[in-house]
């Protein structure tokens, strides 16, 4: 008799999505431990679960809970009772800083308005005794404002310079040597001054005989003053003229060699009128000549003067 063949029409079924993550699908399907559930289905059936039963647990129990709402009680009228204590001696602080503020400024304000006192006063005093050249000190000295065609100069840093970095030119690094440094500016200056420009500012900084431009880290300072570039340098004289000598100077070179070797950015224009503040301090020094004693000995007078 001729064996049947197996019948394969019914196809297996299909694998679960989750066949490869057993140990998940465990973890998922039995959360608790099972020594944990046994534990739990033991206390159930010996009845020691639930609130207690007998009056001496019970009397544990209310004693507990009277004692935390005791504790809650207190903080809350603790706090009830601190809080205006808090809040009158934060508003105190408020108003004391308020006060002081307040007295900071006024201080502020009078002393803005002695320094102009004084820098009028010492303007008045170089009028008066200049002399015949009265109106030409003052100017020289920076204490009258000016007025008049010049020349305007902007010198900046490089582009995508960094403004960290070590000493003037120091480093190899472009972001050094990129930028505009105090002597830089210095020698802008003089350059300035010895083509003949009769006033110079730089970014609204009116320069005198005994100004300062010296730097303090990063910074570069005029009469201890910090700017910031780009540098704007007005000076005031015969544009032109002014402009083509200070271009043809050893400066003017230099700033141009500035310009081709770490392309720091200048240019230079010529204005028809140029307005310069005066300068926000002055500093007055008079000579007298120095009369000798006679000691009858014959000295003669040096002519020496003192100041």
């Amino acid at each position: 008799m001729p064996q049947q063949t197996p019948d394969r029409s019914t196809a297996s079924p299909p694998a679960r999505p989750d066949a490869s993550m057993s140990l998940l699908t465990n973890v998922m399907d039995h959360s608790l431990d099972d020594g944990y559930a046994e534990a739990s289905a033991r206390r159930k059936a010996d009845g020691s679960v639930g609130l207690p039963r007998t009056l001496k647990s019970k009397l544990g129990l209310a004693a507990c809970l009277v004692l935390a709402a005791l504790v809650v009680t207190l903080g809350a009228a603790e706090a009830r009772v601190s809080a205006p204590v808090l809040a009158k001696e934060r508003q105190e602080l408020i108003d004391r800083i308020d006060d002081e503020t307040t007295a900071a400024d006024t201080l502020e304000s009078q002393v803005d308005t002695l320094r102009d006192d004084v820098g009028r006063r010492q303007r008045k005093a170089l009028e008066k005794h200049g002399g015949d050249q009265g109106e030409r000190v003052a100017l020289l000295a920076g204490a009258t404002p000016v007025e008049g065609p010049g020349v305007k100069l902007v010198v900046d840093d490089a582009k995508n310079t960094d403004q960290g970095g070590g000493g003037p030119r120091e480093t190899s690094g472009f972001a050094d040597t990129g930028r505009v440094r105090d002597r830089d500016l210095q020698r802008v200056v003089n350059g300035l001054w010895q083509s003949g420009a009769e006033a110079i500012a730089i970014n609204g900084q009116r320069l005198t005989a005994l100004s300062a431009i010296r730097a303090a880290g990063d910074a570069i300072l005029v009469d201890n003053r910090p700017l910031v570039p780009p540098y704007t340098v007005l000076a005031v004289g015969n544009g032109k003229r002014l402009g083509t000598a200070f271009q043809d100077s050893a400066d003017g070179r230099y700033l141009q060699a500035l310009k081709d070797t770490f392309d720091i950015r200048t240019s230079m224009s010529v204005q028809q009128k140029v307005s310069l503040p005066v300068a926000p301090s002055l500093i007055v020094r008079t000579a007298e000549p120095h009369q000798a004693a006679d000691t009858g000995s014959g000295a003669a007078d040096t002519g020496k003067g003192t100041s």
